[in-house]
């Protein structure tokens, strides 16, 4: 049975929690960035940091982007997944939540992302090949 660490992206976009909110600005100019992971020294997640998070914790408040440290201002993940969840659960788990992405976190260190739009993808792939046998 497949698993989230199957079907999840392995690098997701992420910085240091000493990163300022520019660095994190740089990288969400990409229109499908939507999140910067913050993790800190030891690969742990700290936090996410949207646009939106940028607007309200920084342009909104008169900050400084390149003095505002992203451990400052990033939003703790309102949920993260395991890695060994099996992913018809992990999509029942998404859907509930209505969460289009969750951190896969193992050991409280970010190892990656999983999209509600990948984990469609792949049941319905697994349903077409049960389906052909």
């Amino acid at each position: 049975m497949d698993r989230v660490r199957d079907a999840m992206i392995t690098e997701p976009r992420s910085l240091p929690a000493a990163a300022s909110a520019q660095e994190a600005g740089e990288v969400l100019v990409p229109r499908e960035v939507r999140a910067v992971y913050v993790v800190g020294e030891r690969g742990e997640l700290v936090g996410v940091v949207t646009r939106k998070t940028l607007v309200a914790a920084v342009v909104a408040t008169g900050r400084s982007p390149g003095e505002t440290r992203l451990a400052d201002i990033a939003e703790a993940p309102h949920y993260t997944i395991g890695p060994d969840v099996p992913l018809e659960e992990a999509f029942r788990f998404l859907e509930e939540q209505d969460a289009e992405r969750v951190p896969v976190v193992e050991d409280g260190r970010l190892i990656g992302v999983v999209s509600r739009a990948v984990l469609k993808r792949r049941l319905a792939e697994d349903e077409d090949r049960i389906d052909d046998e």
